[in-house]
């Protein structure tokens, strides 16, 4: 299958929190995010942009009766950049997680335009 879009992991947050998880939902995660490079069209199920944001999306993640969420962004076109994600234990995402990812992103542009 033809990869339309690449996945990049900034910083340490992504790695930090998948490698707390078991095995099976890292299988999972992994399925997911293979799903998000080969589709034309990421379903919703699968992907969501952050109301009240410019340009932060959440991957979504279910197993288990469990909801993961990742957070990442469009560069560039077809890269997806990976942030931090989190276990969702409420209806609503917390303000705390998305304030967390919109700091990682904004340290990520600033780290991509200010190499010397």
């Amino acid at each position: 299958m033809e990869r339309v879009r690449d996945l990049e992991f900034f910083s340490y947050h992504f790695e930090e929190f998948v490698n707390k998880l078991p095995q099976k939902v890292k299988d999972k995660i992994g399925y997911v995010l293979f799903l998000i490079t080969i589709s034309e069209r990421i379903p919703v199920k699968f992907f969501k942009h952050i109301e009240g944001t410019d340009g932060l999306f959440e991957i979504r993640i279910e197993f288990d009766s469990n909801s993961y969420r990742v957070f990442c962004c469009f560069d560039e076109g077809k890269l997806v950049v990976l942030f931090n994600g989190f276990l969702k234990k409420t209806q609503k995402t917390p303000k705390t997680e998305i304030d967390k990812a919109l700091s990682i992103r904004k340290e990520y542009f600033e780290s991509k335009y200010n190499v010397m």
